[in-house]
């Protein structure tokens, strides 16, 4: 019997109640993340460093997310793949 879109719906529903998330409210996706406030130029040398050692074709590294504080320190966030494989 083919699922209704309001079952599939209810399914993933419950999905994400039961255990879908971690602690910090992000969805369990895989990725290991690291988010670091930096001076403009550490923070360039800190990702250049961090796509040195997590290569992205490897690891699918990304700045995931970045901003710029008022202090004009940038505050960013790396995500990689635990392993290469």
């Amino acid at each position: 019997m083919a699922d209704r879109p309001r079952d599939l719906a209810e399914r993933m529903a419950r999905r994400r109640k039961v255990g879908g998330s971690t602690p910090g409210g992000r969805a369990s996706d895989g990725y290991l993340r690291e988010t670091f406030t930096l001076p403009r130029a550490a923070a360039r040398a800190r990702a250049e460093a961090f796509f040195a050692r997590y290569p992205k074709a490897g690891y699918m590294s990304a700045v995931e997310t970045w901003r710029e504080l008022p202090g004009g320190d940038i505050e960013f966030t790396m995500r990689r793949l635990p392993s290469a494989d």
